[in-house]
């Protein structure tokens, strides 16, 4: 036995296959995932987010008077 996993995102090209599936006496399984779950982070965007996320953080803090943050003068001046 042979088990092929295909992913349709077009509803007419699912019913196409599964007519040629049935047609040709193949047995399958439909498996609906939810189109709305978020798919996972890959590398680059895992790091884009734990930058934002630490931004975040410190933005929070300075407005909460814990840290000072430099200014943008500061920072042009060491580049």
């Amino acid at each position: 036995m042979t088990t092929l996993t295909v992913n349709i995102d077009n509803k007419k090209s699912e019913k196409a296959v599964k007519a040629v599936l049935d047609a040709l006496g193949l047995s399958y399984n439909v498996e609906a995932k939810p189109t709305n779950a978020p798919r996972p982070l890959n590398k680059a965007e895992l790091r884009i987010y734990k930058r934002l996320k630490r931004s975040l953080e410190q933005i929070k803090l300075h407005q909460e008077g814990k840290i000072e943050l430099r200014d943008a003068r500061e920072l042009l001046n060491e580049l």
